[in-house]
C-alpha cells in the first residue's frame, strides 16, 4: 500500500496489504506505528516518491509503478526495491527462544506488548509479553458498521443523538474487548480511552457524506457543516484525549461499560480478566478526578447488572510536560501511570512528530541532533521529565505502578533507561517483544555488575 501519508480511514487497506510505503511520516507517524501493531513492514517519511491518486501510479526515482506492480520494501534500512522479493516469517524457535527463556531468568523489568486486536496480543503473548500496556480503542471503530455509528456519535447534535449512536457501538466495544482480555486471560490489559481528535472519524469525502446523511436523515449541508465545524488549527493540542471525555461524558460512559461488561462476561465463564483503565492528555489534576468519577460510577452500575464484581485499575497517560510537573497531585488519584513518550517527546521539543522528517536528516547531518528522538527516548530532556515523575508519584503512592507505552518501549537503549529509573515494565509493538526482553535481562545484568 502506497500513499502521501495514513490516517485511521486507511486501516482496512493496511490490513490488507503485506507492507506500507508513505512519503511523509517518520517513526512515530500513524503508518509506523500501526504497521508494527499489525506487524508488517513499514517505510515512511520517503520524500522523494511521487504518489498520483487519480492515476494510481507512484514514481520513484523516474520509475512510474502502476497499481498491480511489485515492489519491495526493507523495513529496518528503508529501502525500497523494484519487483518481488520473497520473505519469511519472524518465529520463536531453538536457539532464539533459549536466548528469550534466558533473559527472564535474570529480567526485573516486565515486557508488554501495544495491542488493538485479540490477533496481535496472542501474537505478542506468544513472544513472551506479560500483559498489555496499550489498547487503542480508536482503531476498532473503522469496520463499516462501526464508523457508521461512530460518525454519528460525532455528527449529532446533542447529548441524545450521541447516546443513540453509542448505544449501537456498546455491543461491537464490548465484543473487541472480550477478545482481546480473553486473549491476555490472566495478565494486565490496559485499555485507553478514546484519544484522536473527533475530526479523523468523519467524512471528507461528498460520497461519504451523503451516505451520513441518509443514514441520519438529514441534509449533505446539514452534515458538511458539522464537519467543518470540527476542523482544527493544531488537532494533535486540541480537542482529543480526556478533553473527549470531558465534554462528551457518554462517551467514557459508553467504553467503560463495555471494559467492565466483557471483563463481568469473561468473569461468569470461570476466566480470569484483569482490566485497566487510562485515562488519556491528563495535564490537570481535575481532569482524571471528572473521568473517574464517570468510571466509578459506570462500574456500580455494571456490576450490579451482571451482579458480579471485577477488579479493576483507573490509570493515566503521562504525556504532557504539565503532567510530569505535578505528578505527585496526579498520583492521589491515579493507580498507576503510563508514559505516553510519543507525544511527550512531541510536547518537550516543539516538533511535530509527523512533519519532522522535513528537517532531521539536516539536524543529524550537522550534528544538532545524534538520532531522531522519536526513535531513541531523549534521556537528558524527556527522560528527567519520566524520572522526575516517577519519584514524585511514588513519594504520594508508594506502590505506584509505572510503564512506558510509547514506540520507545521497544528500543533497546530506552527500555534500559526505564529499568534504571525503577519502572515496572515497558510496552511495545508484538514484533519488539523479544528485543525488549533481552534489554530487560541486559539491564538487570549490567546493574548488578
Amino acid at each position: 500500500m502506497v500513499r502521501i501519508e495514513t490516517s485511521p480511514e486507511d486501516l482496512a487497506g493496511m490490513s490488507a496489504a503485506e507492507g506500507i510505503l508513505t512519503a511523509r511520516g517518520g517513526m512515530t507517524s500513524h503508518a509506523a506505528v500501526v504497521a508494527r501493531g499489525m506487524g508488517k513492514c513499514c517505510v515512511s517519511g520517503a520524500g522523494a516518491i511521487q504518489v498520483d491518486y487519480k492515476a494510481k501510479t507512484v514514481k520513484i526515482e523516474g520509475v512510474t509503478y502502476k497499481e498491480g506492480d511489485y515492489i519491495s520494501l526493507n523495513g529496518t534500512t528503508g529501502q525500497v526495491y523494484a519487483g518481488e522479493i520473497p520473505t519469511k516469517a519472524a518465529e520463536l524457535s531453538g536457539d532464539f527462544k533459549a536466548l528469550m527463556d534466558l533473559c527472564d531468568k535474570y529480567t526485573k523489568l516486565q515486557v508488554r506488548t501495544n495491542a488493538d486486536t485479540p490477533h496481535d496480543a496472542r501474537v505478542a503473548r506468544a513472544f513472551g509479553a506479560k500483559g498489555i500496556g496499550l489498547t487503542r480503542t480508536e482503531h476498532m471503530f473503522f469496520e463499516d458498521k462501526k464508523i457508521l455509528a461512530m460518525r454519528e456519535m460525532i455528527l449529532a447534535k446533542d447529548s441524545e443523538g450521541r447516546e443513540k449512536a453509542l448505544a449501537k457501538l456498546l455491543p461491537y466495544q464490548k465484543a473487541d474487548f472480550k477478545g482481546i482480555l480473553d486473549a491476555m486471560d490472566g495478565l494486565p490489559v490496559n485499555i485507553r480511552l478514546l484519544d484522536p481528535p473527533l475530526h479523523e472519524f468523519v467524512p471528507h469525502d461528498l460520497k461519504g457524506q451523503e451516505q451520513m446523511a441518509k443514514e441520519m436523515g438529514v441534509s449533505v449541508e446539514e452534515i458538511q457543516a458539522r464537519v467543518a465545524s470540527l476542523a482544527e488549527n493544531n488537532p494533535m493540542l486540541g480537542h482529543r484525549g480526556c478533553r473527549l471525555g470531558i465534554t462528551f461524558p457518554e462517551i467514557t460512559a459508553m467504553q467503560t461499560r463495555a471494559i467492565l461488561g466483557a471483563a463481568c462476561e469473561l468473569k461468569k465463564e470461570g476466566k480470569n480478566p484483569m482490566p485497566e483503565i487510562m485515562v488519556p492528555l491528563i495535564g490537570i489534576l481535575y481532569e482524571l478526578k471528572q473521568q473517574k468519577e464517570i468510571i466509578q460510577r459506570v462500574a456500580k452500575e455494571v456490576f450490579e447488572e451482571y451482579g458480579v464484581e471485577v477488579e479493576f485499575e483507573i490509570g493515566t497517560m503521562i504525556e504532557i510536560p504539565r503532567a510530569a510537573l505535578t505528578a505527585d497531585r496526579i498520583a492521589t488519584e491515579a493507580q498507576y501511570f503510563s508514559f505516553g513518550t510519543n507525544d511527550l517527546t512531541q510536547m518537550t521539543f516543539g516538533y511535530s512528530r509527523d512533519d519532522i522528517a522535513s528537517f532531521l536528516p539536516a539536524y543529524l547531518e550537522k550534528k544538532i541532533l545524534k538520532v531522531d528522538p522519536f526513535q531513541v527516548l531523549d534521556q537528558k530532556g524527556v527522560g528527567q521529565l519520566i524520572k522526575m515523575a516517577v519519584e514524585k508519584g511514588r513519594a504520594v503512592r508508594p506502590g505506584l505502578r509505572t510503564g512506558i507505552c510509547g514506540e520507545h518501549g521497544g528500543e533497546p537503549s530506552s527500555v534500559k533507561f526505564c529499568a534504571r529509573v525503577g519502572m515496572n515494565y515497558a510496552s511495545c509493538s508484538p514484533f519488539r517483544v523479544p528485543i525488549a526482553r533481552l534489554a530487560a535481562a541486559q539491564a538487570a545484568v549490567e546493574d548488578e555488575a
